[in-house]
């Protein structure tokens, strides 16, 4: 680790510059995993969870019988802090939602705004060996608040194809329409386009590697 202890002030841009990443390579293989995808759907999820995750897949969609299960692996300690957690989230997010005030600009003239929640979502939520459940609340919660009709959540798999116990948990107390077992720019892939098991969504949040903001910016380019 460099330490740099007061320099002079003609030296502060250097100091401050942020280094540089070249992202060719990786824009180049995010678009060659998105156009597979694109094409060939399900069975290009199911080769990329392989060949990156090394896991066996046999159905994309999580069953409501692993959903259950995972909550019976839970400790409770564990399930009473995602509950106080989802209480604590959706108690700030509540105070946020405006309220739809009508004005009479003229005689018989009305005019108001209103925010209406988008239809389609999808959440992307980093698993593997740091799974991110926390992310799903402050996704998920937001969303449902928000009014968000089908709420998506797309996370990889560990070897065995089982999402990790407390992503699937959290999605369920905070209110997820469906999940699915895919990560990376795959999945960002599966949420935009659509394939025969993932619906296409009409807005991605959630964080990820350079891999997943890539996939992100390059399918928000494209519209």
């Amino acid at each position: 680790m460099q330490v740099v202890s007061k320099p002079d002030r003609k030296d502060w841009k250097k100091v401050l510059q942020r280094p540089y990443a070249d992202n060719t390579s990786v824009l180049q293989t995010v678009q060659t995993i998105l156009e597979e995808v694109k094409q060939n759907g399900d069975k290009a999820l199911l080769q990329f969870a392989q060949k990156f995750d090394k896991a066996e897949i046999k159905e994309l969609q999580v069953s409501a019988t692993e959903i259950n299960q995972a909550a019976d692996e839970l400790k409770n300690e564990l399930k009473t802090a995602i509950q106080q957690a989802k209480k604590n989230v959706e108690t700030f997010h509540a105070k946020q939602l405006s309220k739809v005030e009508v004005v009479e600009t003229m005689p018989g003239v009305q005019c108001w705004r209103k925010s209406v929640g988008i239809e389609k979502v999808g959440l992307y939520i980093p698993g593997g060996t740091a799974p991110l459940f926390s992310t799903v609340l402050m996704l998920a919660v937001p969303a449902k608040l928000a009014g968000c009709k089908e709420i998506i959540l797309c996370t990889s798999s560990n070897r065995e194809g089982n999402v990790h116990a407390a992503i699937l948990y959290a999605a369920q107390v905070a209110g997820v329409t469906k999940i699915f077992k895919t990560g990376g720019a795959q999945a960002i892939a599966a949420m935009a386009y659509g394939t025969e098991t993932i619906p296409a969504v009409y807005k991605i949040f959630g964080p990820g590697n350079q891999y997943v903001t890539a996939a992100k910016q390059i399918v928000q380019m494209q519209g």
